[in-house]
């Protein structure tokens, strides 16, 4: 589900392949994970095939045009959108917002979202699919799916939304590295267990040379031991992303100020913030003085 939504008790959710895996499981989707990108070139979409689409996260502006035409026809029938009566049904449903609000962070204190500061950076999902032959934009600001166009026969649909993320890249100024984009690809480790099962049969069968099969085999195994200590590290960043450190945090403090060494650290936190500012302000002139500026 792309983009955002107008109700005010959905939390934000981080740009992370791991947390986006342990959403969609805990959504009920079976058979696929995500995966992050680091580069667009086309090399790094190979090993992760077959994408089933891409989540692209932004800083927004307002005013951000579409780059195509909003899908309002019969088509919807087979698109799912955030504001369609599919979608308020399952923005709605109690056990999607108790997995999604699971990652909330802890506050110490409540915030008004009515002042916060106007030049605070906004940044938004959007997702990309291809479905029957076109290639479509899901965003969750816009009143529909946006039709970007066909996918040529024999393309690639990667090929085509590759140029669409760069162009939407290249409006931001020079050095702007405030992008992420994640791939929903088939569970690896589901894909390599089909393969070694195949193996095993051709093994058993004969049909191949014995070593060569082994190594094969032998290759899986690792593969999918990979793929498990990833899921691993996914779940423990996970637990301690959902655990409230605040009563450890406010005891701490507690027991600080009564031993009289809170104001102590205070002003040594102060004095550190103070020089390394200074050290910057320094750095700052050399680099002026020797361009001679």
């Amino acid at each position: 589900m792309a983009g955002g939504t107008s109700a005010g008790d959905w939390c934000l959710i981080e740009s992370d392949p791991g947390v986006f895996t342990e959403l969609i499981k805990g959504f009920g989707v079976k058979g696929v994970q995500v995966e992050e990108l680091w580069t667009l070139e086309p090399e790094s979409f190979e090993k992760l095939k077959p994408v089933h689409g891409l989540i692209f996260l932004f800083k927004w502006f307002p005013g951000d045009e579409p780059s195509g035409s909003i899908v309002q026809d019969n088509r919807l029938d087979k698109i799912f959108f955030a504001k369609q009566m599919k979608g308020l049904t399952l923005s709605n449903s109690d056990v999607i917002k108790q997995v999604h609000n699971s990652f909330s962070r802890q506050q110490m204190f409540e915030f008004d979202s009515k002042h916060t500061n106007k030049d605070d950076d906004v940044f938004h999902f959007i997702g990309y699919v291809p479905i029957d032959g076109r290639l479509y934009e899901l965003d969750g600001l816009k009143d529909g799916p946006i039709d970007l166009g066909p996918i040529p026969t024999s393309t690639d649909w990667l090929d085509v939304v590759r140029p669409v993320i760069e162009k939407r890249i290249q409006k931001y100024n020079e050095g702007e590295i405030h992008f992420n984009l994640m791939a929903i690809i088939s569970d690896r480790k589901m894909i390599y267990q089909r393969k070694l099962e195949d193996l095993t049969s051709q093994l058993e069968s004969g049909g191949m040379e014995t070593d060569e099969l082994q190594q094969e085999i032998n290759k899986i195994h690792d593969m999918i031991a990979d793929e498990e200590s990833k899921m691993n590290k996914y779940k423990t960043e996970n637990t301690r992303r959902k655990h409230n450190y605040l009563p450890l945090i406010m005891e701490l403090l507690i027991t600080l100020a009564k031993e009289g060494k809170l104001v102590p650290l205070v002003e040594k936190a102060k004095e550190k913030s103070f020089e390394k500012k200074e050290n910057e302000k320094d750095k700052g002139r050399c680099v002026h003085t020797e361009r001679g500026l």
